[in-house]
C-alpha cells in the first residue's frame, strides 16, 4: 500500500511531542494528528487518540498488524528524519529564526 506522509509542524520544544503528521493511505483515505513522539526507547508513532470515560486515551484508529504498524512508523519516522535534516540544512544557508521555526512541507511515499 502506498503510505504518504507529511510532517505538518516540527515542536522540538513541546516536550515529548516532537512532530505533528499527516498520513495519506493507498489515495484512499487520511488521518490527521499522528505524532512522532520521544520515548524512553527513543522515537515513536502515536495515533489520533481521544479520553474515554476511564480517564485513558485510547487510539482512534490504528495498524491491525504489527507488519503494517512497522510500515507505518518507517514511513513517518523517515519522513520526520527528513523534515529534521531539511531545517538544518535550511540553517547552514542563513534563512532567519522564524523561517527555521516553520516545517518544511515534507512528504514521504512509501
Amino acid at each position: 500500500m502506498k503510505i504518504v506522509v507529511r510532517i505538518n509542524s516540527l515542536t522540538p520544544d513541546n516536550g515529548s511531542i516532537k512532530a505533528i503528521a499527516s498520513v495519506n493511505f493507498g489515495d484512499c483515505i487520511a488521518v490527521k494528528g499522528v505524532k512522532v513522539m520521544e520515548g524512553k526507547n527513543g522515537l515513536f508513532v502515536s495515533m489520533p487518540s481521544q479520553k474515554g470515560k476511564d480517564g485513558n486515551y485510547h487510539d482512534i484508529c490504528f495498524p491491525i498488524t504489527a507488519d503494517f504498524r512497522n510500515q507505518l512508523n518507517n514511513a513517518v519516522e523517515q519522513a520526520y528524519h527528513q523534515a529534521i535534516t531539511q531545517v538544518q540544512e535550511q540553517k547552514n544557508v542563513g534563512f532567519t529564526q522564524a523561517e527555521q521555526n516553520e516545517a518544511p512541507a515534507m512528504e514521504m511515499s512509501m
